[in-house]
């Protein structure tokens, strides 16, 4: 399973990643909750509509730098990022305690 770390992350973070366009277009849909986050890429927007919980959603570059972090109830339609090229998703709250923010950048690792 691939992981993810920032600086402000104390170890690293189970990360499932969405490479199918079936399976970015699921996304978390379905599921009642994510140990660690979703990467869903390529991709700029993502949409809550038939979500069981709320999430956090950090759109990120191609220099996999954060753009922005947003928290969605479920039922929302979120608005595209023109410089986004994947976007993190994870439980309503996590992106706060990886420290997840704007600026912020994101390693991927495969393992």
């Amino acid at each position: 399973m691939a992981t993810f770390s920032t600086e402000g992350t104390s170890e690293p973070v189970p990360l499932e990643r969405a490479v199918t366009s079936r399976a970015r277009r699921r996304g978390l849909l379905g599921r009642d909750g994510i140990d660690g986050a979703l990467l869903l890429a390529p991709a700029r927007s993502v949409h809550t509509l038939g979500m069981r919980f709320p999430i956090d959603v950090a759109y990120l570059d191609r220099a996999s730098r954060v753009l922005a972090v947003r928290t969605m109830r479920p039922g929302r339609v979120g608005l595209p990022r023109p410089r986004a090229r994947a976007v993190l998703e994870a439980e309503a709250g996590a992106m706060a305690r990886w420290g997840l923010r704007r600026g912020v950048r994101v390693t991927v690792r495969e393992g």
